[in-house]
């Protein structure tokens, strides 16, 4: 009976120990894709129709940007540099700031047409734990700027929209999504409010569930101990917000290392309020924090692993620019 009893608690703990196990794994490991994206969307009627016409034959057909012998991919006479990219349609200059012994990137970005702002998912699907780096999702979709997004995927519920689709209509009470519309105007909703399939009925092309919002009507929008959930008060962070028509900016600070300490939410709402953005929203930060211009890391991210200058963490999903 003795033996029985010790037998039946090893065979008790072991089911425990594994129950737990793939539960932790179907949590944070274990991919399961739900729906897979176009690879290569075609270019929207709006931009095809600005008369670049082998430019936007070329990306309509093929569904990228046309490359050079090298494989590079190219646009009709653009201007590049280090800090800069010009063509006829985008203008994006990078530049940087030391505010609160933090330094904070700043990419200012003008285009003429909306749909030059987009977003993209990990390895081109939507699903659960399905993740990549930035800068790979910014290469997969030809991405001359990219920021890390909502990450999406490290949550259960929340509204998830790309791209003018729905793709989980889940709210969480309270929450606060910027929304993205077809004419590329800014909006802050709460999902308690509103669904994510009457958001895409009233024109919204992209939702950002993360938040709060930073910038309201050109004002701060949090008090000065605001903060998400039990982060840190300062970390890096990620942030988008829009000045006027066609005119935003992306940012993002570098932190926890020994050379910049990081932002509190209302250090980077102040920022985006100086910057001169009428709406500005706070995407996830700490080591998800990254940008990528023209295939190169801009930031210092510290989300690889232990210690400052760890590298990038794989994430759900991108905002950026391109075609």
């Amino acid at each position: 009976m003795k033996r029985f009893k010790t037998i039946w608690t090893i065979c008790f703990t072991w089911a425990l120990v594994s129950f737990s196990i793939y539960a932790l794994m179907d949590t944070f490991v274990i991919s399961r894709v739900v729906a897979v994206v176009d690879e290569k969307p075609p270019m929207t009627a709006s931009i095809a129709a600005k008369g670049d016409a082998k430019f936007a034959s070329d990306v309509s057909e093929h569904g990228e940007k046309p490359t050079d012998s090298a494989g590079n991919a190219q646009t009709q006479d653009a201007s590049i540099t280090d800090t800069t990219y010009s063509d006829d349609h985008i203008t994006i200059t990078l530049s940087t700031l030391e505010k609160n012994d933090t330094t904070v990137h700043v990419a200012d970005v003008v285009v003429d047409d909306p749909a030059y702002l987009k977003t993209a998912f990990a390895d081109h699907a939507y699903g659960k734990n399905v993740t990549a780096k930035t800068s790979e999702t910014a290469d997969a979709v030809n991405a001359i700027l990219a920021i890390n997004g909502d990450y999406y995927g490290a949550r259960e519920s929340g509204y998830v929209i790309k791209e003018g689709q729905v793709y989980r209509d889940e709210p969480v009470a309270g929450q606060e999504d910027l929304v993205i519309y077809e004419d590329g105007s800014f909006g802050v909703i709460n999902e308690s409010e509103v669904s994510a399939v009457d958001l895409v009925a009233e024109g919204v092309v992209n939702l950002l569930s993360f938040g709060p919002a930073l910038v309201k009507d050109g004002a701060v929008a949090v008090s000065l101990n605001a903060e998400v959930a039990k982060s840190m008060t300062s970390n890096p962070r990620t942030a988008i917000g829009i000045i006027s028509e066609g005119h935003y900016v992306f940012v993002v600070s570098d932190g926890r290392t020994d050379e910049s300490e990081g932002l509190s939410l209302y250090e980077l709402a102040d920022i985006m309020c100086d910057l001169g953005c009428e709406t500005a929203y706070n995407l996830d930060g700490g080591g998800s924090s990254t940008m990528v211009f023209n295939g190169a890391i801009v930031n210092v991210p510290t989300g690889g692993g232990h210690g400052s200058r760890s590298g990038e963490r794989s994430v759900s999903d991108i905002v950026y620019i391109g075609y």
